[in-house]
């Protein structure tokens, strides 16, 4: 039995050493490359110039998100939404590890990512409002996961606009900008 066992073991041993293919580089946190930067000349090439966190929205109609920085990586989500804001985390050539709004992180292609601004609406259903102010009149509710375009962005609100409306948003009713961010 015990010889039947270790035969089974090394059988399967070469398929288990090519499931997943390595990582970049880890750096000490073993969450990406490394803070001190890649150690490859190939992990730089394609770097934005942006700045490391940011938020980017889903440029296509149907991206993968990987498991890593590679077409080699297994899908581990597909996104079908465009215009869904993603927090850029990092970089690794022309890969881009991201964050969506319930914290799911992976590698997506730069290609499938823009910069245009989106927000996503989180929790509940959010009121927009006619102006920038808790009193102003409600123009318009929004449901939890809706996407909306962000137009500006100054002290707590965000003006946005979705299939020909608009209104103001309270920033931390919706995943896809930073407290006190001025955007616009």
């Amino acid at each position: 039995m015990r010889a039947l066992l270790t035969v089974l073991l090394l059988m399967s041993a070469p398929a288990l050493a090519q499931s997943a293919p390595a990582a970049p580089s880890e750096g000490p946190t073993g969450k990406g490359p490394s803070a001190e930067g890649p150690t490859s000349k190939d992990a730089v090439k394609y770097r934005s110039g942006l700045p490391v966190p940011r938020f980017a929205s889903l440029r296509a109609g149907r991206a993968y998100m990987r498991a890593g920085p590679g077409k080699e990586y297994p899908v581990t989500w597909e996104f079908v939404l465009p215009g869904t804001p993603l927090e850029v985390v990092s970089e690794w050539n022309v890969w881009r590890k991201v964050r969506d709004s319930e914290g799911t992180e992976g590698w997506m292609d730069r290609a499938m990512l823009s910069t245009d601004r989106t927000i996503q609406i989180t929790r509940q259903t959010r009121d927009l409002r006619a102006r920038p102010d808790l009193s102003s009149p409600i123009v318009l509710r929004a449901e939890p996961g809706v996407v909306m375009r962000v137009t500006m962005c100054a002290d707590r609100w965000c003006r946005v606009e979705g299939q020909g409306r608009s209104g103001y948003l309270l920033r931390e009713h919706g995943f896809g900008v930073y407290p006190n961010e001025p955007i616009g």
